[in-house]
């Protein structure tokens, strides 16, 4: 190469020994699909919602029109993204066993506890949650809107039944039950937020603690709820 080539030349020059450095293979669609998303869940539970499309794109060795081949959009990534963590983690049987009244309502809550903490205990649930949140959209909406109807009803409903309390729709359910609900749910999805995101130590045992969290739970706010119900007549 000359001294007098232009800088423009040179690197159009340059550009295919450079690519050519980066061999890529050839992969059938659907497992070319698996993997982006896969490594797009990692992606985004380690550089939040904001990393660029170019940077995924670099670390699966693809280029980034390839990428958008699979998913016209960052949006369509990322509500895919959604698909996978989420909806394709979530376990119908949870709502079957949380109205299962064959077993005591201590015993369902327990197990239906110790499952979804092994579910939800985990970096890519818990990172990309609170990703999500500071993002805003309808990611965590799409998600808290679930679990209210899909889990807190049914556990609120339960314990109306557990204390021989009317149900819907002659006495609504309140907010105030729904929130003592959280207060237990919300306990158990902290345990990976101190773990990780604040790096802090958490108790070897979860089923142990899980076990503590639910009888504390069961010996306080069905009294609580005794109050806030009127019964009839």
């Amino acid at each position: 190469m000359t001294v007098g080539t232009p800088a423009r030349e040179r690197r159009k020059r340059a550009r295919p020994a450079r690519d050519a450095a980066l061999p890529r293979r050839r992969l059938p669609p659907d497992e070319r699909e698996r993997m982006i998303v896969a490594e797009a869940v990692r992606f985004f539970a380690e550089v939040g919602f904001e990393g660029h499309t170019r940077d995924l794109a670099r670390r699966l060795n693809i280029t980034q029109p390839l990428l958008y081949r699979y998913f016209p959009s960052k949006e369509a990534l990322i509500d895919r993204v959604y698909q996978e963590v989420y909806v394709n983690r979530w376990n119908p049987a949870w709502e079957a066993l949380l109205e299962d009244r064959r077993q005591p309502l201590k015993q369902r809550l327990l197990t239906y506890y110790r499952d979804y903490a092994r579910t939800v205990l985990d970096p890519e649930w818990i990172r990309i949650f609170l990703f999500a949140g500071l993002k805003g959209g309808s990611l965590n909406a799409r998600l808290l809107d679930m679990i209210r109807e899909r889990i807190f009803t049914r556990v609120v409903r339960e314990i109306r039944v557990d204390r021989g309390l009317p149900l819907p729709p002659g006495v609504p359910f309140t907010e105030t039950e729904y929130e003592l609900v959280w207060g237990l749910h919300a306990s158990i999805f902290y345990i990976g937020i101190r773990k990780w995101i604040y790096g802090l130590p958490i108790p070897d045992d979860i089923d142990a603690m899980i076990d503590a969290k639910v009888t504390a739970f069961l010996e306080g706010v069905p009294r609580v709820v005794e109050g806030l119900v009127p019964r009839p007549s």
